[in-house]
């Protein structure tokens, strides 16, 4: 499956790059797996998601849990937490 993933924030600092085209392993069916996925293809991925607990991701723009499938999806976006102010 090929996705289109969007870093924001730390998350995107950390990683390098704000947006690129992947291509997932078909056994990568969650967002939480495709976190674990990430974090495995370098230091600065592993530095991005080395505490997935307070990472935030959305489908296709729309907020999504880290157990939620990612089915047809093309676009997930990875972020840290908001505040408010």
């Amino acid at each position: 499956m090929k996705l289109k993933i969007r870093y924001f924030a730390w998350v995107r600092e950390r990683v390098g790059v704000p947006e690129e085209d992947v291509e997932v392993p078909a056994s990568v069916r969650t967002v939480g797996e495709l976190a674990a996925w990430l974090a495995t293809r370098g230091e600065e991925y592993a530095h991005a998601f080395e505490n997935p607990k307070v990472i935030r991701a959305a489908i296709d723009r729309t907020h999504v849990r880290p157990d939620a499938a990612l089915g047809s999806a093309s676009e997930i976006a990875f972020f840290p937490p908001m505040t408010g102010g």
